[in-house]
């Protein structure tokens, strides 16, 4: 049975990277492509905390410091597999597979920008609402969204394979996951003493900022 499973999964895999890659290539998702990959990153990512935790109130600073756990458990556990697996990217293996970006010299099983994306996007998405014809959404559903788009085009422009990003996807989920089910755990408990988030917590950046400059004589 798994004899003949996984050579059809990789064949399914191969035959899917082409299709988007070569099937669906036009000029306007290039350009597209190109851009919004780098926003899955776990830099671009990271900043998205730093601005969450600096310029948001207490439940942001939370929020931002669960994302960052979440981010830096993802990226461990992705740079696990890919020193493990160490497959090599599409455009090093198959032929006439188009790279629209400048080489990568890592592994590509799992995606990391996948995973950081879907980390992120489902511990910020599962804690904040907005309103869309006056009914209250969890924030989750359009950053899932964004998440995918970026997997997507991991694929487009010729770094991994679909596979790659279907698996980077459910860890960075899982580990979203886990995290907040242990939120409390980690930002009320011993866990917070021990590292002073609690004092990083009631850090608050724009009341430093008004009385460094707005000092009253």
């Amino acid at each position: 049975m798994h004899d003949t499973l996984i050579p059809v999964i990789l064949n399914q895999n191969v035959n899917l990277f082409y299709l988007i890659n070569l099937g669906m290539d036009n000029y306007v998702l290039d350009v597209i492509m190109t851009f919004i990959t780098d926003f899955g990153s776990i830099i671009a990512w990271g900043l998205v905390c730093i601005v969450l935790f600096f310029f948001g109130g207490e439940k942001a600073k939370k929020v931002a410091l669960l994302g960052f756990l979440a981010l830096i458990i993802t990226n461990f556990l992705v740079g696990f597999l890919k020193y493990v697996v160490a497959e090599p990217r599409p455009f090093m293996t198959l032929p006439n597979a188009e790279l629209l970006v400048p080489e990568i010299a890592s592994y590509s099983f799992p995606s990391s920008h996948t995973a950081s994306s879907f980390s992120a996007a489902t511990v910020i998405g599962l804690k904040y609402r907005f309103k869309i014809r006056k009914k209250s959404q969890l924030l989750i559903y359009p950053l899932i969204a964004f998440a995918g788009i970026i997997a997507f085009s991991r694929i487009y422009i010729g770094v991994h394979y679909p596979l790659d990003v279907f698996v980077g996807a459910i860890i960075g989920v899982i580990c979203a996951l886990i995290i907040l089910k242990y939120e409390n755990e980690i930002l009320n408990n011993k866990i917070t003493s021990f590292f002073h988030l609690n004092k990083i917590i009631e850090f608050h950046i724009a009341q430093k900022i008004k009385k460094q400059f707005f000092k009253v004589n």
